[in-house]
Formats: C-alpha cells, sequence, structure tokens
C-alpha cells in the first residue's frame, strides 16, 4: 500500500520591507500636506469671496506641525500659482485622481519647478517626478507664450514692501506676570512694553517665537498692537458679563478674560463649527475659565431674553473685506489680488457691509450694555 506523503506546509511570503523616512523626509511630507490643506483653504475662499482665517492665522493653529517650512510652502506656492495652473493645462499631465487634489498638486509643482526637488515619499510627489521633463519643458513653452526672458518677469507681481514691523507679543497674565515674561524673552531678544496697550510687549522684527516654550504653553500670545487694542478699549470691569459677539479664532476673547482677571463671565460667539474648535483650542491654551462658548449666530441671541440681562459690554469685530490688512494678512498673494487691483468686489463689500451695520445696531440694542466696541480692519 503506497504511503500518502504529508502535505508540504505552504511557503512563508516575504512582506515586503517597509520603507523609513528620515526626520528631513518625515519633516518635508508632514510640510507639503499641512500646506496643502491651507492651500486649499484660502484658495476656496478667495475664489468664492468668502471671508476665511488669514494664512498665518491657518499656518501657525495648534494643529499644524512644521509651521516653518508650511508658512514657507503656502506663501511661495501662491506667489506662483497662476502660473503653475498654466503649466499644468499645457503639460496636461493630471488624471481625474490628481486634478481631485490640485491644492497638494501646486505644492508640489512649485517644489519641482522653482523650489528644491521633492524626495519621493508620497504617491503624489512619485506622480508628478515622473512628469518633471513635461513639466519644465511646458514652462519653457508658457515664457515663450507670454514673451517672458524669466519667471520674475511671468509673474509681473509687484510685492507690497514697507518698512519692516516689530513682532508684537501680548502677555496672558491669567498665567505670567508681565516683568517675568519680560525677563525671559530678554534672553534672546530686545523686549520693551508698549507704551499705549497693557501687558503687550514689542520685540524686533523677524522675531520667530513660534517654537518658543512661552507661546506653546500659552503664557503669551503672538498678537499684533491693533488687534491688541480692541479690548483695552472696551476695558470690561471685572465682574461684568460681556459679549464677544465674533470670537474666532479667540485672541480677544482671552485678551478680554485676561483683562476681567478670570472673573466675570464672557460669551463667546460663533457661527461656524471649524472656527468653533479654532476657539475652543485658544481658550484651552490661555487657561481662561470665565469663558462660555455659544455655538450660534449673534444676531440670533434675543435682548430682551432675561439669560443676557446682565451684559454690560460688548465687543464686535465682524466679517470684513480685510483691505487694511493685506499685507499682513498675506492676502496680496491671492489670485484675486492682483499688483494694481483696484476693482474690489462691490458685491460682497455691499453684503458685509449690511451685516455689520445689523450686527452693530443689535449690539446697541441690548438693554443694560454700556460700552460697545466695533472694530474692523477693512479700509473700504
Amino acid at each position: 500500500m503506497a504511503r500518502r506523503k504529508p502535505n508540504a506546509p505552504p511557503k512563508a511570503t516575504r512582506q515586503p520591507a517597509k520603507q523609513k523616512f528620515s526626520s528631513a523626509e518625515r519633516s518635508s511630507l508632514y510640510a507639503s500636506r499641512e500646506a496643502a490643506k491651507v492651500l486649499g483653504t484660502v484658495l476656496r475662499g478667495d475664489s468664492e469671496r468668502r471671508a476665511v482665517a488669514s494664512i498665518k492665522s491657518l499656518v501657525f493653529s495648534p494643529s499644524v506641525r512644521n509651521k516653518r517650512g508650511t508658512f514657507a510652502l503656502v506663501c511661495e506656492t501662491l506667489k506662483h500659482v497662476t502660473v503653475i495652473k498654466e503649466v499644468l493645462e499645457i503639460a496636461n499631465v493630471l488624471n481625474s485622481k490628481w486634478k481631485r487634489q490640485e491644492p497638494l498638486v501646486y505644492i508640489i509643482c512649485y517644489d519641482i519647478l522653482f523650489g528644491k526637488e521633492p524626495p519621493l515619499i508620497g504617491d503624489a510627489e512619485k506622480f508628478l517626478m515622473k512628469r518633471k521633463d513635461a513639466l519644465v519643458s511646458s514652462l519653457a513653452t508658457l515664457l515663450v507664450r507670454k514673451k517672458a526672458e524669466t519667471v520674475d518677469e511671468l509673474l509681473g507681481v509687484s510685492q507690497v514692501n514697507g518698512p519692516l514691523k516689530p513682532r508684537y507679543v501680548r502677555v496672558n497674565t491669567l498665567k505670567m506676570d508681565v516683568d517675568s515674561a519680560v525677563q525671559e524673552l530678554g534672553k534672546l531678544y530686545k523686549v520693551q512694553k508698549d507704551e499705549t496697550v497693557p501687558d503687550l510687549l514689542v520685540m524686533p522684527p523677524g522675531s520667530d517665537l513660534h517654537s518658543h516654550h512661552l507661546v506653546k504653553n500659552g503664557r503669551i500670545f503672538l498678537q499684533g498692537k491693533g488687534s491688541s487694542m480692541v479690548a483695552a478699549a472696551l476695558e470690561p470691569e471685572a465682574d461684568w458679563e460681556v459679549i464677544d459677539a465674533c470670537a474666532a479664532p479667540g485672541n480677544k476673547t482671552i485678551n478680554l478674560a485676561a483683562l476681567m482677571k478670570g472673573q466675570g463671565k464672557i460669551i463667546a460667539c460663533e457661527l461656524n463649527e471649524e472656527r468653533v474648535k479654532r476657539l475652543e483650542q485658544t481658550i484651552k491654551l490661555s487657561g481662561a475659565t470665565n469663558i462660555e462658548v455659544f455655538h450660534g449666530d449673534f444676531l440670533g441671541l434675543a435682548p430682551e431674553d432675561p439669560s443676557f440681562a446682565k451684559v454690560r459690554a460688548i465687543l464686535l469685530d465682524p466679517s470684513c473685506s480685510g483691505s487694511g490688512t493685506i499685507t499682513d494678512r498675506l492676502d496680496h498673494l491671492l489670485p484675486s489680488h492682483s499688483a494694481d487691483n483696484k476693482n474690489y468686489d462691490s458685491i460682497r463689500l455691499h453684503k458685509l457691509a449690511v451685516f455689520q451695520k445689523k450686527a452693530l445696531a443689535h449690539a446697541l440694542s441690548f438693554p443694560q450694555v454700556e460700552r460697545v466696541v466695533y472694530s474692523t480692519c477693512s479700509i473700504h
């Protein structure tokens, strides 16, 4: 009787080794993806003529890891985005998958054409690097078509230049006193106290504090002088009830909390869900405990409601065109802002003006309100 041979055990399949990236490659990957997210937000807002957070505000939010790399990528890509779009159109290399991820494509194309060649660490990088020759050739074709000798000439963008502005830092007195902040920051930079705004410090232009431990733990906030003046102008008493009508991202809200020494009550209104999250992050970082977040429209609050009978002050910083802070917000890099742009969207401006008038009238209708500060960063 023949014996049956036992079945041979299946051969073990070798798993492909997991690719390891260097710290520089990982940093590049994070920066490009975070930059793409920020770029997508600002481009959508610009195309829809819709107010969104500034580029700086988006980049320096707590969720962004590689802030310096992300900021540089976003700004440089925006500066070149019109050229990148035309190059991609000539090259005709995008399939439907990558057309749905245009912000990331723009970021990587900037690196390929104008920056430092990206490492092959992601599908998008691999896809576009295989088509590098076509992209470079298309850029050359575009230069010929436009009768331009250099990319700078092709861009035709006059950057908004002016004197360098100092870096302003507001001390969060809920966590730290001003003198201690001056002493700590003075180890790195020359520091002066602002002559106008309490708790505001003045530092040299270009002072980079985004990774400083005092920023990360909420003891100081990077906040401009104009923004810091708003809460100081309202000057609420410590035991008052105050409404911040359009609160996110929350710098002015927590400024109020500090001025009120963590006492009283602040009702922080914000309609947009994503901005509510940002507002709550800011409040948590500050350590303020006297702020109540209201996820809803300030215009929907009923002044006669007993809940608001004790409201004594209202800070109103409504949505605006931001035309007075184009350089600070870096809006001059957006496609809608050409070098000699003087044709502002009159329809959008009208809508903003109508909203602002309604909001101001509504703020003044609260029966016990004694102070209302209305602030805007528009010149139109």
